[in-house]
């Protein structure tokens, strides 16, 4: 049997994503941390107003700071009730179609899916190494993959 290990990497770096909100679901936002979530608004399982789906066709970016409502953690998703424009708007987001998020003020971040444009390109260099620098504390698992 062939270990997936993309597979698993996968989905214990959406484990980490799923603490981190159930910590945020369970003690608010502590000191300055806030968290920036990218996803894809065309998984056919995110839901969202369809205004903000015709303005995000592809992906959207939310930041989760001062003004959230409704704040749940579920199984493979998580709900928010967020203000855009002064227009409160219902969002549910499973956590298959989160592309990536980051807490800028603990430096941290995780990618979790990568662009269509980049995949074709990483995948032909397998040997790639993880980027990892002072600022820069993203690990990208997705280049450990082979074809």
């Amino acid at each position: 049997m062939k270990i997936d290990y993309s597979s698993i990497l996968k989905q214990n770096m959406i484990n980490v994503f799923k603490d981190v909100l159930k910590d945020i679901e369970k003690n608010g936002l502590q000191e300055a941390h806030h968290l920036y979530i990218t996803f894809k608004t065309n998984n056919k399982k995110v839901i969202i107003p369809k205004w903000l789906l015709d303005k995000f066709s592809n992906e959207m970016t939310i930041i989760i700071q001062y003004e959230y409502w409704n704040f749940k953690v579920l199984n493979n998703s998580f709900k928010i009730t967020m203000s855009f424009n002064d227009i409160k708007a219902d969002l549910e987001i499973p956590f298959s179609s989160v592309m990536s998020f980051a807490d800028p003020y603990a430096n941290f971040g995780l990618k979790l899916i990568q662009e269509e444009k980049n995949l074709k390109k990483n995948t032909k260099d397998t040997k790639q190494k993880i980027r990892n620098t002072k600022n820069d504390n993203i690990i990208e698992f997705d280049k450990f993959k082979k074809n």
